[in-house]
């Protein structure tokens, strides 16, 4: 039995075409490589290429795999599917979204081929949700469309935000007919050329006070907001790369504000627990993926007298990689329930039982499950293709590289068990307890 409608689960069908067919073959010419970053904070200034940069744009090449990837799914029918139809897509609620995102994550540039990619996802769910009808029709319109893409300008160098963004530094202050913008965000993803960028910054209150924070929607190209350089990673597969991005000055009008000042901590929760989950979806796809090229490995390749597959040690692993694989879907999809049914009661099932689950908790634990089973099993995937594993014969090498940052990317492993164990405890003394009904 199918746990999501007929229609769903055709749609999940042809995105595997599509990725199988379209997606895949580029990602192996590209060796999975989506941004190559820049080399310093020297050359043109802000807006030279569309966007807040500093020292050249996005690479040509790049910018036309993306538009390229985008208008195939775009004739495809499979552009921002979780976007409701007004916006081009699909309507899909978060438990149809999980197979659909685990089919594009099966290639690293699939999302971007569908508009389903992190930060833009991210974005588009925070625009619809907290945006102005104006707003909407300025940025989510084209952010749809794969007009431009965007950046989420939140962490900060040390002392400012990272996984406490409390210790916000940035500050806007109120000026004739807007706000001005100073400080300086760091590792922003995407913030190369954006269009558009989410800032949060501090409009009252002081660093460690839990509000005072609004969101601001900069547009690409804004004087006072600059690109300094590019923060070299581990990853390459997402566009734009990670970026230092300078506010110096940078004037906004008061239309500019995303929601409502002084209350942006609490906006951006919008964003939050659905966002976790999403990246969840896509990397769990990329895990499966590494498992099958380890499987056609260890099938095909033969030592010691029998396949590698048939071996105690290498079945080990390929056992434990489709348990790993089974719990984290079967995690994903529970907790996108959860998300569902906080979002719209009435949707659902008769009789099922959610308890009192909160978003924000369920998605914590999916994240930090998630992150670590996907790269369990990409690590053991590796290694059960030995030299190939290592090398760039196969994209397992890369794909490592892309799910190890996924451990600290939207909150560390570290972080959000902190955040359980306190709910955990909270809940306990309120004498909610796992035998009792929460």
């Amino acid at each position: 039995m199918h746990e999501t409608e007929p229609t769903a689960d055709a749609l999940v069908r042809r995105v595997r075409d599509f990725v199988r067919d379209e997606v895949i073959p580029v990602e192996i010419a590209e060796q999975g490589v989506l941004h190559r970053a820049h080399e310093d904070a020297h050359g043109a200034g802000a807006g030279s290429t569309g966007g807040a940069d500093r020292g050249g744009g996005i690479d040509a090449g790049e910018r036309a795999l993306r538009r390229e990837l985008q208008a195939a799914a775009r004739a495809a029918g499979l552009l921002v599917p979780q976007l409701p139809p007004a916006w081009g897509g699909r309507g899909l609620g978060h438990l149809e979204r999980a197979a659909v995102f685990e089919a594009a994550g099966y290639s690293l540039f699939g999302p971007i081929a569908l508009n389903i990619a992190a930060p833009d996802e991210g974005n588009m769910h925070l625009l619809l949700e907290a945006a102005s009808d104006e707003q909407r029709e300025r940025w989510l319109r084209p952010l749809a469309a794969g007009d431009l893409h965007s950046a989420f300008a939140m962490t900060e160098p040390p002392p400012g935000a990272g996984s406490d963004p409390r210790a916000l530094t940035t500050r806007a202050e109120r000026v004739a007919g807007g706000w001005r913008i100073t400080g300086e965000k760091w590792f922003i993803t995407g913030a190369r050329e954006a269009g558009l960028v989410i800032c949060l910054a501090r409009t009252s209150g002081e660093p460690g006070d839990a509000g005072g924070a609004t969101m601001f929607l900069v547009a690409g190209g804004t004087p006072g907001m600059t690109v300094v350089r590019d923060v070299r990673t581990l990853d390459a597969g997402l566009y734009g790369g990670h970026s230092v991005v300078r506010f110096d000055g940078c004037l906004v009008p008061d239309s500019a504000v995303l929601g409502e000042v002084d209350r942006g901590f609490e906006a951006a929760q919008v964003r939050l627990a659905p966002a976790r989950l999403t990246h969840c979806m896509r990397w769990l796809g990329l895990a499966a993926r590494a498992h099958d090229l380890a499987l056609a490995h260890v099938v095909d390749r033969r030592a010691f007298g029998s396949p590698i597959a048939d071996l105690g040690l290498a079945q080990q692993h390929l056992a434990d990689n489709e348990i790993d694989l089974a719990a984290a879907r079967a995690l994903v999809r529970e907790t996108a329930r959860v998300l569902d049914a906080a979002e719209s009661p009435a949707a659902v099932a008769p009789g099922a039982d959610l308890g009192a689950a909160d978003p924000g908790a369920a998605s914590s634990i999916a994240k930090t499950f998630v992150a670590e089973a996907v790269g369990r099993v990409v690590d053991r995937s590796m290694q059960l293709a030995g030299g190939q594993g290592v090398s760039e014969e196969l994209l397992l090498a890369r794909y490592w590289r892309e799910v190890r940052p996924f451990r600290i990317y939207d909150g560390s492993s570290e972080t959000h068990r902190w955040s359980i164990a306190k709910r955990a405890a909270r809940l306990h003394r309120k004498g909610l307890r796992h035998d009792l009904a929460r």
